[in-house]
């Protein structure tokens, strides 16, 4: 999504963001997951993708020194993700030092997304995993597709740990919070949250769920609005967002990450506020994985096998019995008890009178999730766009409440601005008839980063400016013509280049394209490989929906109709809303 850059694949091998559209492509139609109100600790089912981790980085350690009474130590890699590697490693210490183990364990560290990709790739290497997901489980078969190999058989043991989602605050401005933390205020963006790159943040997904969670199923713009809002600033990282964290607003993390970094930076301490309304929590199932079939004699395979697989079970055994390493590490027990002393947490788990779970039918939860990534990548994805504003004569008719049209549509474009993010860029034309000499349509800001203050400020300034510009007749056909072509004269292929249009009435230029001629023009100006959907805006009672409609289909783009012009609003957020899905959006 272009936010950060992805390590450089190996040879033959896909990248990262390569990988996740593959696998959303080959995930199929997702079922709608429901959510349930459940008492007690319930794991949450997180997914997202995951860089490729280079076979060979990660080998068997060597076998030390045989100990009195144990003629040859098991050799046994555990793979982990970080939150949970440090009390794994102190498990594999103790064992190691056990002769009558006659263990040799190793912990190797890596991020539950590399690892999955790794296992989809086929170039994993350790002996068994624990992810801080048992979504990353059901997730092998999508992914393994996008590699074009099958999914690895895994035997997932269940959860050794949890850490419930929480809404982290630097300690020195969590009386600036504007309300309750909640999931409802991050949905309703009473709550100013940042949510780090959720195809890089298990808590970040999580967070996504529990919001989708709260919303209405009925009302999808809730759960829209609420990823518009998120997906204006989007760090990398937690460390990115909390460096980054305004007073008053809060950072989506785990209550071990919370943990981890008030242990490691005593001295900028962070609160977990536990949200009011429930949360999610993320699961760290103990999975073990099938050795490959190796070399040598079908006896020793064997026999190397059930030493290793032994070794496996004993290792899960002593992490599941050794509580204290885990809660040092700011993970709870599955069953959610246990004593944390980290400075920022609840030293008990405080859960409110429910908890949000998701559904745990194992052949929706890749599907789930994929969806869920799937609408965040709508969402959020970088924009190149026009915006065209009609400002002809009719823009001044009333519009009930003493508004004009014109009025209503400075509310509605408002409220839109405010939320995209720096990374997108925006331009903005007008348009009615003769209005720069012959033409019907005047460039008042160019395409350009709403990341530079100074073209916002412009933008901001022509959206205030439209009520001194009204006039004239509506002159549709030529100004759509004339800015796809502007459109595709600058085309970034990293972007969604396209057209928005806003009218509230039909072509009037007589002198000008007839509406055959346009669709001609603009069939004859598709490029597959360089698109421009043109989105149309119609509000009120005039607009042309026939003709809005049949220039949307030659351009793949969509075409909306506000009738009522108090609408607007919500129409313009469907618009935003579906921006990357043309021509299908289902």
């Amino acid at each position: 999504m272009g936010r950060h850059s992805d390590p450089v694949p190996e040879p033959g091998i896909r990248s990262r963001r390569e990988a996740r559209r593959a696998e959303r492509r080959s995930a199929g139609t997702p079922r709608r997951r429901r959510a349930l109100i459940a008492g007690g600790v319930a794991a949450l089912l997180v997914a997202t993708g995951g860089a490729l981790w280079a076979g060979g980085v990660i080998a068997p350690p060597a076998s030390p020194a045989a100990a009195e009474g144990c003629p040859e130590r098991r050799a046994i890699v555990v793979v982990a993700d970080p939150s949970i590697a440090d009390a794994a490693r102190q498990t594999a210490e103790r064992l190691n030092a056990d002769a009558e183990a006659c263990l040799a364990a190793e912990v190797v560290a890596q991020d539950s997304a590399d690892t999955a990709a790794a296992l989809a790739a086929g170039s994993f290497t350790g002996d068994a995993w624990i992810p801080d997901s048992s979504v990353w489980v059901a997730r092998l078969g999508a992914l393994a597709q996008s590699f074009g190999r099958q999914a690895p058989v895994l035997d997932s043991q269940g959860s050794v740990a949890v850490s419930p989602v929480v809404l982290a605050t630097p300690s020195a401005t969590v009386d600036a919070l504007p309300v309750e933390p909640s999931w409802a205020a991050v949905r309703d963006r009473t709550l100013t949250a940042l949510l780090p790159d959720p195809e890089a943040s298990a808590a970040s997904l999580a967070a996504l769920s529990a919001v989708q969670a709260v919303s209405a199923p009925e009302e999808p713009r809730q759960l829209a609005a609420a990823m518009l809002a998120l997906g204006r600033v989007i760090p990398a990282s937690a460390d990115a967002a909390i460096s980054s964290a305004a007073a008053g607003s809060v950072v989506v993390m785990s209550e071990s990450e919370v943990a981890r970094h008030n242990r490691d930076r005593p001295a900028q301490l962070l609160v977990a506020n536990y949200p009011a309304d429930g949360t999610v929590v993320l699961d760290y199932p103990f999975v073990r994985v099938p050795a490959a079939a190796g070399s040598g004699s079908a006896d020793a395979i064997a026999a190397a096998h059930a030493e290793t697989a032994s070794g496996i079970v004993d290792f899960e055994a002593a992490l599941r019995a050794e509580s204290a390493p885990l809660l040092h590490a700011g993970l709870r027990r599955p069953d959610g008890s246990g004593t944390i002393t980290t400075s920022g947490v609840s030293a008990e788990l405080p859960f409110p009178d429910t908890v949000l779970e998701t559904a745990l039918a194992a052949d929706s939860l890749g599907a789930g999730q994929l969806e869920l990534l799937r609408q965040w990548g709508v969402m959020t994805l970088r924009s190149r766009m026009l915006a065209v504003i009609d400002v002809s004569g009719s823009m001044a008719d009333p519009a009930g409440d003493g508004l004009r049209r014109i009025d209503l549509f400075q509310r509605a474009a408002g409220g839109a601005l405010a939320q995209f993010s720096g990374e997108v860029q925006l331009g903005v034309w007008v348009f009615s008839t003769a209005r720069d000499g012959e033409r019907d349509w005047e460039e008042l800001a160019p395409i350009a980063p709403l990341a530079d203050a100074g073209h916002t400020a412009q933008v901001m300034g022509v959206v205030a400016s439209l009520p001194d510009r009204l006039g004239g007749a509506t002159g549709l056909y030529d100004t759509t013509l004339a800015a796809v072509d502007r459109v595709r004269e600058g085309y970034d292929p990293k972007k969604m280049n396209s057209v928005l249009l806003i009218t509230d009435g039909r072509n009037e230029d007589e002198s000008g394209l007839g509406l055959d001629q346009l669709l001609s023009q603009l069939a004859e100006r598709q490029d597959p490989e360089r698109p421009v959907p043109v989105i149309m805006v119609g509000f009120g009672p005039d607009t042309d929906l026939e003709a809005m409609q049949r220039i949307a289909e030659v351009t793949g783009g969509a075409a909306y109709s506000a009738t009522k012009p108090e609408d607007l609003g919500i129409v313009l957020v469907d618009a935003l809303s579906q921006r990357a899905c043309r021509p299908d959006c289902g």
